[in-house]
């Protein structure tokens, strides 16, 4: 039986508008597994940690990344969802602080990756991807599939379009046009045949992962549990309603509906108990089962955005434990940082499925922000 936290300690429910929600909360209706010291402990075997949106441009987050413990993770892995540093040499110390510090670290690009407005050197987007997955493979840094003591782990390229969003605009008020909210309009360089404007680069960029479907064909012949993880978001109920954002737009450049696709193909249509993606961009804390696949989001986020605790409240050690396999997964965030009770979860040697704690159901997450906690500027994506 797995100890559970109420919500109704956590600081945001005095924020809670509706009475009746805040009752709920209160009387322990609402529900998060307990959450567990991050440390290894006996019968721990491999780690993962996931994180997102490092941003180490900014000189706390990379403070942050260098008070990672040398010691403490080298033999753990850690996933990379996208956006490390807009600048070329901030993206090598970070990855390379990184690696010294786990044993395995996988990688994909996110669009602030691929910003060319201050670097030295005169290269497009497509020539700084390349640069970067060259640096990463110098560095020993992964960003191909690969299987870790028979856990698959699947990095998939991604990018955004427009048709993206399905759910109605906003209307009536005045809103910004993506040109003027969105820096990658300007800030990425791209060949004359792709453009944000379409779905030329979400094409692209998803094409990118057909190199590697051999590999991810025997991983999916070899592994019982495989985590994929992007940048991009696969789904748009993994984004806040509209009405719950400052940037209504916002929909329209975060995912792709080519990125879901590929998902299911690798962990099946109907997918099962232990079948978990991994994304990031939004800056929003995630953690939901859509149609039989866990998705997650742990991103570091903008200092700005920790201090008025804008990305839904960070994460500390949060840790997923599997006993049969002897393997567990945990999301890492700042310790220092206002932590958010997400999960814990455990498979008993007599279950024959992992037990996925959700956190709150998407309506319910809406309810139990206020509107100031789901702000996120569209240009800082």
């Amino acid at each position: 039986m797995i100890s559970c936290l109420s919500l109704s300690s956590y600081s945001f429910c005095e924020k809670i508008a509706l009475k009746k929600y805040r009752r709920c909360v209160k009387r322990g209706c609402i529900k998060r597994p307990q959450v567990v010291s991050g440390a290894k402990k006996d019968g721990f075997g491999l780690r993962v940690f996931v994180l997102s949106d490092l941003h180490t441009d900014y000189p706390e987050n990379m403070a942050w990344v260098r008070s990672l413990s040398t010691k403490r993770h080298e033999k753990d892995v850690l996933l990379v969802a996208g956006d490390v540093a807009e600048m070329y040499d901030n993206f090598i110390l970070t990855m390379s602080l990184l690696k010294e510090r786990f044993e395995y670290v996988f990688f994909v690009p996110g669009n602030h990756d691929l910003w060319c407005r201050w670097e030295t050197e005169d290269f497009d987007s497509l020539e700084k991807l390349n640069k970067l997955l060259d640096a990463c493979k110098q560095l020993g840094v992964e960003t191909n599939p690969a299987v870790i003591d028979g856990l698959g782990i699947i990095p998939l390229f991604s990018w955004y379009h427009e048709s993206f969003d399905r759910e109605d605009d906003i209307v009536g008020v005045r809103i910004p046009s993506l040109d003027m909210a969105c820096k990658d309009f300007h800030a990425c360089k791209w060949p004359g045949n792709l453009s944000n404007r379409d779905t030329s680069l979400a094409l692209y960029f998803d094409l990118m992962n057909e190199k590697n479907q051999n590999t991810v064909k025997q991983i999916q012949s070899t592994c019982s549990q495989i985590i994929t993880f992007s940048h991009f978001v696969p789904r748009q109920e993994l984004c806040p309603e509209k009405r719950m954002l400052f940037y209504p737009k916002l929909p329209k450049i975060i995912g792709s509906d080519w990125l879901e696709d590929r998902i299911r193909s690798i962990h099946g249509v109907e997918s099962s108990s232990l079948a978990c993606h991994v994304f990031g961009h939004t800056h929003f804390c995630w953690d939901a089962v859509v149609d039989a696949i866990r998705y997650v989001q742990a991103p570091l986020a903008y200092p700005r955005e920790r201090k008025r605790r804008m990305n839904g409240g960070t994460l500390s050690m949060s840790q997923m434990s599997d006993a049969t396999t002897n393997r567990s997964f945990v999301r890492d965030s700042d310790r220092a940082m206002a932590s958010c009770a997400w999960f814990c979860c455990n498979r008993s040697k007599s279950d024959s499925s992992l037990r996925v704690w959700n956190g709150l159901a998407r309506t319910e997450l809406l309810k139990a922000r206020s509107h100031n906690e789901h702000i996120l500027e569209a240009g800082d994506v």
